[in-house]
């Protein structure tokens, strides 16, 4: 996750059972969550990113492109702050939120992006634990889906069709240039692709395999600093996550932080009637390793309204 600065970011547990709606004036979607899930919250409005019970991982990202359209009130709504989450409320495979997407309207809430308001655009990827992943954008008012197990990479500007072309040009990858090593998302994307072929096929340890994962998305992150007023996409890499879809197992790391954490979903209450939980690793500054034992009961999550302007100052 890019961004000019900090975003109030915390884990959340969110159980079964819990009834949300769009957060749109009308026709809002309706849904009670099917699955638990573990996820990461952003200035106390919206889920950017997370896991669920049944091996779906969710994560979106900023994408400049992205245009909602006019609100259609004959398709149940939902604020872009619960796209995340709906998945990871309803869906156990990419699949089923492939064909979800195409039921409902998203619908933005305004942030500040480099001092400017902004509709929250976003893009949204998804991955399972059969190896099944799709990237899905919004562009001119529609849901636009690139669905299968290739698609394993996603950063930031141009759209996704132009993002595979680009990614042809270079060594290894179908061209001949070397891979390129500036900050702009298309040149991220391609190091994300290249170093993904360079992973063993059989690490030693389950150690090694997750280290591996974590050793391209450093090589893909922007140095905290890096904020280029010219190329807002440009921005400071603030935290990283990376979920294990087979073990059931989220870790988190903040980029202004040398320690890790992870959440075993197994040792968590997600069952239908449980709190909610949070835990902020920006006030728990000496945590590391499994923190399922130091999340806390908390007030449900509030979700931002579709069409209302994000307030969250920093503490």
């Amino acid at each position: 996750m890019d961004w000019t600065g900090k975003m109030g970011t915390k884990l959340h547990v969110m159980p079964r059972g819990i009834a949300r709606e769009g957060l749109v004036d009308e026709n809002p979607l309706k849904w009670t969550s099917k699955y638990g899930s573990v996820v990461a919250t952003v200035w106390d409005a919206s889920t950017t990113d997370g896991i669920n019970e049944a091996g779906l991982n969710a994560n979106v990202l900023y994408l400049a492109e992205t245009k909602y359209g006019e609100r259609d009130p004959s398709r149940p709504g939902m604020a872009a702050g619960l796209w995340t989450q709906y998945f990871l409320d309803s869906c156990a495979t990419v699949a089923e939120a492939v064909k979800a997407a195409e039921t409902f309207q998203v619908q933005p809430f305004e942030l500040i992006h480099q001092g400017k308001p902004a509709d929250a655009p976003v893009h949204l990827s998804l991955a399972d634990a059969t190896g099944d992943s799709a990237v899905m954008e919004i562009l001119d008012g529609k849901v636009v889906i690139h669905h299968g197990p290739e698609f394993t990479v996603m950063t930031n500007s141009p759209v996704y069709d132009e993002q595979l072309v680009l990614l042809k040009q270079y060594e290894g990858l179908g061209g001949k240039k070397p891979i390129p090593g500036t900050m702009d998302a298309e040149d991220r994307f391609a190091r994300g692709a290249f170093y993904l072929t360079k992973l063993p096929e059989q690490p030693e340890s389950y150690q090694e395999a997750v280290a591996g994962v974590m050793s391209v998305m450093r090589n893909m992150a922007t140095p905290l600093g890096a904020v280029d007023p010219v190329k807002p996409n440009v921005s400071p890499t603030q935290w990283r996550t990376y979920s294990d879809l087979t073990k059931k197992r989220y870790f988190f790391e903040f980029a202004r932080m040398p320690n890790v954490v992870w959440v075993d979903l197994d040792k968590l209450d997600l069952s239908e009637g449980a709190s909610q939980q949070v835990f902020d690793l920006a006030k728990d500054m000496e945590a590391s390793g499994e923190v399922s034992g130091r999340f806390q009961p908390c007030d449900p999550f509030i979700f931002q309204k579709a069409g209302t302007a994000i307030t969250w100052k920093p503490e």
